[in-house]
């Protein structure tokens, strides 16, 4: 068992997501390093032609599924979940996530997504898909 200090750095990684229909999400390219107890902040731009689109930030530990971190929309436009937070800036095309004093526990693969309008329809929620959309990995392996 090896005890953990506050000099121990947090890797994060990237996948970026690229859009089709003159959509697209730009995320800051390969790892980024932080140390424990730092701030972490992940840069998110976007392009969309839908002024009521969704943001979203998903968190993919080692050896689990990915999971949805953080959504955003006009009518919540600084969305926060177990200390991470996004602030949706229109006027920038912005959706940059942040974290207060990062942890060790924190280090995986995280990255941004852009949807069209995701409404609620009478069965629950729909989604109009736009097309396909390509993923671009930067990998990394974070080690204490």
């Amino acid at each position: 068992a090896r005890m953990f200090s506050a000099t121990h750095s947090v890797l994060v990684i990237f996948l970026i997501l690229g859009g089709t229909n003159g959509d697209s999400v730009n995320q800051t390219e390969g790892p980024v390093t932080v140390s424990e107890g730092a701030l972490l902040t992940l840069n998110c731009t976007y392009q969309t032609t839908y002024s009521d689109s969704y943001h979203f930030w998903y968190v993919h530990h080692l050896n689990k599924a990915p999971q949805l971190l953080l959504k955003g929309s006009m009518t919540n436009q600084r969305p926060e979940h177990e200390g991470f937070q996004a602030t949706l800036v229109n006027s920038d095309s912005s959706f940059h996530l942040q974290k207060w004093a990062v942890q060790a526990s924190d280090s995986a693969v995280y990255y941004c997504a852009l949807s069209d309008t995701v409404r609620e329809g009478c069965g629950g929620a729909e989604h109009k898909p736009k097309g396909s959309r390509r993923l671009k990995a930067e990998r990394g392996i974070f080690s204490p």
